[in-house]
């Protein structure tokens, strides 16, 4: 456990790299959303936050300075870093590799822990535990190390069959294979193809479900044998993984799973990679000792997440400690069977009438206008997009968000305007703002070919409003 693993050199070049393309998306992410979302005139200041919340229940580096340059000092570095680890130049020593990845994780560490409710998605721990394990990878002139591997192997397994324990204790669909009947016209963003999905035979669907049993609940077993038998596990979960990609948006979920499977595949699997393998050493004795140092801390940590996987009441995407080292996931432990759309209109009129205009504000990925194509987004994250798919299934006092946003349409906000994909009044704010409750479905193939709609919508009820600025 404590040897050079030269064999899986090719598989460490392609995990930094593909790490570092996913820490870059989501600090764009960051770079673009966090000021609108969580500044300090955000839907849900960060200010607030940290005046409430103590620094050791959610350490972050914008305690010390909770202010819009900071965060967008901080998400652009972010970027800046991300690139070097993509490049592979912080690769030339173990110590600067380690200080690239740490200062990624300290940074992104930063914006989930003060990040609310906007950054409490499981792929946001999931990025961070992916972050903290690479600080140890080593030089490239070193060959990584087997233990090293060993903790992105029990990595994965949690990921995968921690999803899998979710399901089977969930929502009943997935026990009678249903759920797939429901699940791409609701989940949270669909794409162009989730319409194709949908409409597949449900004898498919009922497949699909057993398929995604197989894969969360019994291959991650696999993760843990000997060559080849780990590999072809992880090319399975990689397959797994892609057709969730083509099939709906679900952030960097897919995509980071698929790089956590990139250390089980053996190196020779991969040696069509253009880049030459160099002249390795073995891992320094200090380098051993660190990553030695490593695997006890995640064993430690790791009690919790294995007590919650055993548990029937188990919980999905959680951390027990606020670093976010070692972590427990899962996902779509229950499905929706009926599409709920929030739809935000306004109008210039003083008082509504029987005549009042409304017009619609469209958002850049969330179902809106039934004749726009569904948007493909992933690995970019709409976070208020995903939020709205949650206000959707309960009240507007159940997220407090939702207040600012109203007030921030009534004022005309330019940074929360830069969130959607158009403003209907761009000349001048609107009087009133209301949002009203719709179902969803996707039109059948017949519907689609006479009308050329993705969606069929019915109005439900009203949401909320109408309200004015004089209201707010």
């Amino acid at each position: 456990m404590f040897d050079a693993a030269p064999g899986y050199w090719y598989s460490r070049f392609l995990l930094e790299r593909a790490l570092a393309l996913i820490y870059l998306v989501a600090f764009l992410c960051a770079a673009n959303q966090f000021v609108p979302l969580l500044g300090e005139h955000g839907l849900l200041p960060v200010t607030r936050f940290v005046r409430v919340v103590p620094f050791r229940a959610s350490p972050s580096l914008f305690y010390a300075a909770p202010t819009d340059r900071a965060f967008t000092l901080a998400a652009w570095a972010g970027v800046a870093l991300s690139v070097v680890a993509l490049s592979g130049y912080a690769e030339r020593s173990t110590a600067l590799a380690a200080a690239v990845w740490a200062l990624l994780w300290l940074l992104y560490l930063s914006f989930v822990n003060v990040g609310q409710t906007f950054y409490g998605f499981g792929w946001e721990t999931l990025l961070l535990e992916c972050g903290f394990l690479a600080m140890f990878a080593g030089a490239a002139s070193a060959a990584p190390t087997t233990l090293w591997l060993w903790l992105w192997r029990w990595l994965l397994f949690r990921v995968m069959f921690g999803a899998g324990l979710i399901k089977l204790r969930g929502d009943e669909c997935w026990r009678n294979l249903t759920c797939l009947d429901s699940y791409f016209e609701t989940q949270p963003i669909p794409n162009a193809l989730s319409w194709y999905f949908h409409w597949l035979p449900p004898n498919v669907h009922r497949v699909g479900v057993a398929i995604n049993h197989v894969v969360e609940l019994a291959v991650p077993f696999a993760y843990f044998a000997p060559q080849p038998v780990a590999s072809i596990a992880a090319v399975v979960t990689i397959a797994f993984q892609l057709t969730l990609i083509v099939s709906g948006n679900l952030s960097w979920l897919n995509w980071i799973t698929i790089v956590i499977c990139v250390p089980l595949i053996d190196g020779r699997w991969l040696s069509w990679l253009p880049v030459q393998v160099p002249p390795l050493d073995a891992a320094p004795f200090a380098s051993r000792a660190t990553v030695a140092a490593l695997a006890a801390v995640v064993a430690a940590l790791s009690v919790n997440p294995v007590v919650n996987m055993l548990s029937p009441a188990q919980v999905m995407n959680t951390s027990f400690e606020p670093l976010h080292i070692t972590n427990t996931y899962g996902a779509f432990g229950s499905i929706t069977r009926v599409r709920r759309e929030i739809v935000i209109e306004g109008t210039a009129d003083q008082e509504p009438t029987a005549t009042t205009v409304w017009r619609e504000y469209e958002f850049k990925g969330k179902p809106g206008d039934p004749s726009r194509r569904p948007a493909q987004i992933a690995p970019y994250h709409l976070r208020l997009d995903w939020l709205m798919w949650f206000a959707a299934m309960s009240t507007p006092d159940d997220h407090p968000w939702f207040f600012g946003l109203i007030e921030k349409l009534l004022r005309g906000d330019r940074s929360t305007l830069g969130l959607l994909a158009s403003n209907p009044f761009p000349e001048a704010p609107p009087r009133l703002v209301r949002a009203s409750y719709y179902e969803y479905r996707f039109t059948t193939p017949e519907e689609r070919r006479t009308t050329g709609h993705w969606w069929k919508r019915e109005p439900i009820e009203s949401y909320f409003g109408p309200v004015s600025l004089r209201e707010r």
